[in-house]
């Protein structure tokens, strides 16, 4: 029954669907500034791919929801299963380095290094790749990591648009 409800209310509002996709990857984009400026947490490499993911996703659904077209929301949720799909990979391999860390890590440099010992247009493009540890579990919420948590967040994302995807194919 709930499941029924769920799929009648994707059928009858899509585009509400991709816009709130939107505002959530929104708010928890938000909340990985909130953890890094405030908490203190140094983002990892990875860490910055999978924001880039969710700002990708964050995009495709704001503007795919903004749309009216429903060949546009088919196309909108493939570009949203293949972010999410790529966003869970890199969360799924820093869970797996941080259950099985490596001898040596090398994930990245200290971002006040950087800005001291290099030029100024090649510490910028470094500071985006973070400085973090990838191994290393700052934080946890009933029991799993940011890395974890992200992973299930983009299996979720793509659960949704493939089922956007299946359920548009069928109204056809």
């Amino acid at each position: 029954m709930a499941f029924e409800f769920v799929t009648a209310w994707l059928d009858q509002h899509p585009r509400r669907v991709f816009l709130l996709l939107g505002v959530v990857c929104i708010g928890m984009l938000a909340f990985g500034q909130y953890l890094q400026h405030v908490v203190g947490l140094e983002p990892c490499p990875m860490c910055i791919v999978q924001r880039y993911a969710l700002i990708l996703i964050a995009i495709v659904a704001l503007l795919t929801g903004a749309s009216g077209q429903k060949g546009l929301h088919t196309g909108g949720a493939v570009l949203l299963l293949a972010s999410a799909g790529f966003g869970a990979y890199v969360a799924a391999r820093q869970s797996w380095l941080q259950w099985y860390p490596p001898e040596v890590v090398s994930c990245g440099r200290d971002f006040y290094g950087m800005i001291e010992t290099f030029p100024l247009q090649r510490a910028i493009p470094m500071i985006f790749k973070g400085s973090g540890d990838c191994t290393k579990i700052d934080w946890t919420f009933l029991g799993g990591s940011i890395a974890n948590w992200s992973f299930l967040c983009f299996v979720g994302i793509a659960a949704l648009a493939l089922i956007l995807i299946l359920r548009h194919g069928k109204r056809r």
